[in-house]
């Protein structure tokens, strides 16, 4: 028997249908006011109550091509019972606008099965230089350290946790808050110090690498990460004492052991502790030294570079993003010569 027409009908309305959803959206394709359908890594996430008192799930979900929060108005035990479970997830729903950001609205979420044909290393988010070719070229920069004190400490304790280097994030959040977030901000500080060292030719450039390697080493302390580089939490040391205080004591510690130079072991430390500039940021010094006040800096430029270029990806020449907290709520333009 031929199809009829209102069959017809139905078919190509359905196939309009489909067509409007796109399957398998990245997180960066997600524009408010249309629809999301996808697959995506949790990577975090947590049970609020809303002003009236009703449970809501909130979830950050992760993508190679960025990051969303995302919301589960709808709570259920099995819900959030799946979503402990089930690091991969797909989700269906609808992108809005909240406070100048993109939020998801979560109508349907499932777990990954296995016909799915997805694995999580496809979803990871990374830095974007192998991580066997960042941790060598930070090791060349040790090299070039010609106080052999100052280089003996610094390659130590890089040894010491290399391992957790390949893939620990800068961040829980925020700037390199992906795998091998950590070792690819201290290449691009490195590159940049290296720079500014040809320039203001004064500067101890031995102090300027070992400060930036040993800024934030500590951070493998501080938090706890998966081999994907997802922080689940912050260790005990890190909620009590911080990667600042931290990082003082794995100077002062491997310092003694080969016995460096008091002043070479006390200006490492304050490179350390003042690089947050300010006390409530965790610093509780000002830098009192050049070098100690370029690594702040060099440390500022990259979060911020690392913010813009991550915020200027997702949208085409000519466009705006949405405002961007970490930038104090600034709407970002991408240039039409981009």
């Amino acid at each position: 028997m031929s199809q009829s027409i209102a069959d017809m009908l139905n078919d190509k309305s359905r196939e309009q249908m489909r067509s409007m959803i796109k399957t398998n959206k990245t997180i960066a394709e997600l524009k408010p006011g249309e629809k999301a359908d996808g697959f995506y890594l949790i990577k975090n996430y947590e049970v609020k109550k809303t002003t009236n008192g009703k449970q809501y799930i909130d979830i950050d979900l992760v993508d190679k091509t960025g990051e969303i929060n995302a919301k589960v108005w709808d709570y259920s035990q099995e819900t959030e019972k799946l979503i402990e479970e089930n690091p991969i997830v797909k989700v269906r729903g609808e992108v809005l606008e909240w406070s100048g950001a993109r939020q998801l609205k979560v109508n349907k979420i499932r777990e990954k099965k296995p016909e799915d044909n997805v694995h999580i290393q496809e979803l990871i988010p990374s830095a974007p230089i192998d991580l066997g070719e960042m941790l060598e070229a930070v090791k060349s920069y040790i090299k070039k350290i010609k106080d052999i004190e100052i280089r003996t400490l610094t390659d130590n304790i890089l040894k010491k946790y290399e391992n957790k280097l390949y893939y620990y994030p800068a961040a829980k959040r925020n700037h390199h808050s992906y795998r091998g977030g950590l070792l690819y901000h201290n290449l691009r500080m490195l590159q940049s110090g290296e720079k500014l060292c040809q320039v203001y030719d004064f500067l101890n450039a031995d102090y300027v690498y070992a400060g930036v390697i040993l800024h934030d080493m500590c951070k493998v302390l501080e938090m706890e990460s998966d081999e994907y580089g997802i922080v689940s939490d912050y260790s005990m040391e890190g909620k009590l004492l911080g990667h600042i205080i931290q990082g003082i004591k794995e100077i002062e510690t491997e310092g003694e052991k080969i016995g460096i130079d008091r002043e070479k072991s006390v200006l490492l430390q304050h490179m350390v502790l003042s690089h947050h500039y300010e006390p409530e940021f965790g610093s509780p010094k000002k830098p009192m030294t050049a070098e100690a006040e370029l690594l702040h800096f060099l440390d500022i430029i990259d979060a911020r570079m690392f913010d813009f270029e991550h915020s200027l990806e997702t949208i085409e020449p000519g466009q705006f993003t949405d405002k961007i907290w970490l930038l104090d709520n600034r709407n970002l333009y991408k240039s039409k010569d981009s």
